[in-house]
């Protein structure tokens, strides 16, 4: 039994080194990726704490992440009944993709002021319980 065992074992190691010889170049790409975005975030940390405005810069980061980007959709005109583009931006229909821009760009500069606005409480919030 125990022969047996170890005949498993063994073969369960071959087997494993095999997979990781197989996919040995998209592990290593993976690995490089993550190294070089780990790098740049590193990089970018370092810049960051020389600019003054870094904080809003990554509110609006963080803002735009939320909000639903620009949406392209075929669509007939009303007037002439052509085939034309339309841009969707949360549910309403624009002309140009320049008005939808300009909205999801309102939209994120309203979600980075909620952000500000609530920071206060927030940071009270925080004090409070720090104290107890």
């Amino acid at each position: 039994m125990g022969a047996m065992r170890d005949l498993l074992s063994m073969m369960g190691l071959v087997l494993a080194g095999l997979a990781i010889y197989r996919f040995f170049p998209r592990i290593q790409a993976a690995l490089q990726r993550f190294d070089e975005r780990n790098i740049a975030r590193r990089r970018q940390e370092a810049l960051d704490r020389k600019d003054r405005l870094a904080h809003y810069k990554h509110t609006l980061m963080l803002a735009e992440e939320q909000v639903e980007d620009v949406s392209e959709f075929p669509a007939t005109d009303e007037r002439t009944g052509e085939r034309v583009r339309r841009y969707l931006f949360e549910g309403e229909s624009f002309v140009t993709r320049e008005e939808a821009e300009e909205a999801r760009k309102d939209a994120v500069l309203s979600k980075a002021r909620e952000f500000y606005v609530e920071l206060p409480v927030a940071l009270a919030e925080r004090r409070k319980e720090k104290l107890n």
